[in-house]
């Protein structure tokens, strides 16, 4: 670290070889001069020599032009030589100046230790003063680091010293451990040992952040520049529409150099909605003007192809002969490792043959590899050729000039299709807004309205002819019982007063008890025989056992779907149990129990839909 801080090259010299005497002058010039320092004596010596210093370097020169100077004490600048290696120990030697003289440290302890250097640092901190030394002396061994801006002496034998530049520090770094005694006395307060460490002073710090701003905005600037050379330019401004215009633009998309320009502006232009019933005619010679470009960008496409396909085929041939050097090589190497050849090569020779027909052999196969691969694309290409027309092939056969004439034919016809399609548009938008052809809006929507009314109309009365039907049969149903009810009153009247009339005459006439019996039998005979009538009439519905198993597992089939269910889903489930039943069968049978089982409508319109459901435990709750 003390070699590198040095930043002059100082030369090393073993301690084992240092017997200089101490009084010899030229030694100590030599030293001094190697140190960079000017020893006493020397006055007037220069610290670098004339060969490595810049011939007639004016430091005043950047003042003027803004330049900052070359340091020639910069190592790695040219100007000074390198820095010796780490690993080479520096001999610290005596250090004589005009009003004291330094000792160097016992080489064999560490170096001083030093704090973090701060960044921008030009100011060091020395302590270890003597009492009596005074800021002359300071200076005067410390200007030999270079130059000193300020020294801040305290009362307690430290300093502060702040220089011109930042490797003007290193070397004063470089005086850490030095004993320092002033001129020949041998009092304790004109010695010390001085102890030089990197100081944090707010100036310096100020410096290297104004330092580094300037460098960042340069930094910004250049990249500023960088981005602006590398931007691409900005698209030209697309004019506005105008018949003058349209008319350049028309010419300008004939020439194929201007074509890309002159499509942007008509893109442009048919998005901007330029088109409108005056300006058809004069878009549409342009899109035709446009679409005429087809072909050469085709006889394009297909020049590239036919290069392309040059070059695949200069590609193949090259690595075709290259493959073959190779298979040449490889023989040679087959050969050599026969045994007419290879017992009479070394046994280094024979390594470096062997190595050398592996690699042939490695890069023999990948070259093999590939132009195999090249073959076989070659060959689906040919098979997809043989598949399927190739439009290589049309572009050949239209290259005739039977089939240019074809196409100019094609185009001209498709060019007066197109032209007879827009006048037949524009017949029909002129109709459409005379009213003659279509209808508005407002009218398809009103016939919507009345379509969606008529259905929910037709929906309600169907609703209301169930309903009216429903009603009926239950009319029908109420006249019924009380026909039923009438009746078995009138006969329980009669029975009553047979009754009566039979017990008067029993009293009357002194008839038996047997007679009375006999009347109250024949009583109970009719009343009976009333209520199984009644009884046949409301069972009328079962006849058979196959019945009551259909309304059991009808039963239990619309307990389970609460909702209901139309005679279809019933019917397609009583199938699966047997197959001969119709679903007639089964709505008369639900119809014949009008108190297990009941019809409902729902929906609307065109929904409505007739569900059954069963209602026998409805029934026993109102019993």
């Amino acid at each position: 670290m003390a070699a590198a801080a040095d930043g002059l090259g100082s030369i090393a010299i073993d301690t084992t070889q240092l017997n200089m005497s101490v009084t010899d002058p030229t030694a100590w010039a030599t030293a001094m001069n190697n140190l960079g320092m000017v020893p006493v004596g020397l006055a007037g010596q220069q610290l670098v020599t004339d060969s490595i210093c810049v011939s007639g370097f004016d430091p005043s020169l950047s003042m003027m032009t803004g330049i900052t100077p070359i340091n020639p004490m910069i190592p790695g600048m040219g100007l000074v030589p390198p820095p010796p290696p780490t690993d080479v120990p520096v001999v610290k030697e005596i250090i004589h100046c005009k009003s004291c003289t330094l000792f160097p440290p016992n080489p064999n302890l560490p170096p001083p230790s030093t704090r973090e250097r701060p960044p921008g640092c030009k100011t060091v901190f020395v302590g270890g003063l003597p009492e009596n030394a005074t800021e002359e002396i300071i200076q005067e061994v410390f200007e030999q680091c270079g130059d000193i801006t300020a020294i801040r002496k305290s009362k307690k034998n430290f300093c502060h010293i702040r220089f011109a530049e930042e490797f003007m520090v290193d070397k004063a770094i470089f005086l850490s451990g030095y004993r320092m005694r002033l001129g020949s006395s041998t009092d304790k307060k004109d010695s010390g040992r001085l102890h030089v460490d990197f100081a944090q002073a707010r100036d310096d710090f100020y410096e290297w952040e104004c330092k580094q701003r300037m460098l960042a905005r340069e930094e910004r600037h250049r990249r500023k520049m960088e981005e602006d050379r590398l931007r691409p330019p900005s698209p030209p401004a697309i004019m506005h529409y105008s018949e003058h215009e349209a008319a350049l633009l028309a010419e300008k998309l004939k020439d194929d150099s201007k074509f890309s320009e002159a499509i942007t502006v008509l893109l442009t232009w048919i998005e901007r909605g330029e088109v409108n019933r005056r300006s058809a005619n004069q878009f549409y010679s342009m899109v035709q003007s446009a679409n005429s470009h087809v072909r050469r960008l085709m006889n394009e496409k297909a020049a590239h192809e036919q290069e392309m396909e040059q070059a695949k085929e200069s590609f193949k041939n090259a690595l075709t002969g290259i493959l073959t050097q190779f298979e040449q090589i490889v023989a040679v190497f087959n050969a050599s490792t026969r045994q007419k050849a290879w017992d009479h090569f070394s046994k280094a020779q024979r390594k470096n043959i062997d190595i050398w027909r592996k690699h042939s052999e490695e890069l023999r196969n990948a070259h093999s590899e590939q132009l195999m691969g090249i073959r076989r694309e070659e060959e689906m290409e040919m098979s997809d050729d043989d598949s399927g027309d190739n439009p290589s092939k049309k572009l050949r056969v239209d290259e005739s000039a039977l089939a240019a004439q074809a196409y100019a034919l094609k185009e001209e016809n498709d060019s007066l299709r197109w032209q007879l399609d827009a006048y037949r548009n524009e017949v029909e938008l002129l109709k459409q807004e005379k009213g003659q052809l279509f209808r508005t809006e407002e009218s398809l929507t009103k016939d919507q309205q009345l379509q969606f009314l008529q259905q929910t109309m037709q929906g309600m009365q169907q609703q209301l002819l169930s309903i009216q039907e429903e009603l009926n049969n239950k009319k029908s149903e109420l006249e019924q019982a009380k026909e039923e009810q009438t009746h078995t009153q009138a006969m329980l009247k009669v029975l009553q007063e047979q009754l009566k009339s039979a017990k008067e005459l029993a009293e009357i006439n002194g008839h038996d008890e047997s007679q009375a019996n006999e009347v109250n039998v024949l009583t109970v005979a009719l009343v009976n025989q009333d209520r199984e009538k009644n009884s046949e009439k409301r069972n009328q519905g079962l006849k058979s056992e196959k019945e009551a198993l259909l309304i059991g597992i009808i039963s239990t089939f619309l307990h389970v779907h609460p909702f209901g269910a139309n005679i279809e889903y019933l019917w397609s489930y009583m199938q699966q149990l047997d197959s001969r039943i119709s679903a007639n069968e089964i709505e008369m049978l639900l119809m014949r129990l009008p108190r297990m089982f009941k019809q409902e409508f729902t929906g609307v319109g065109a929904t409505l839909e007739k569900r059954w459901k069963f209602c026998a435990f409805e029934g026993i709750k109102t019993i």
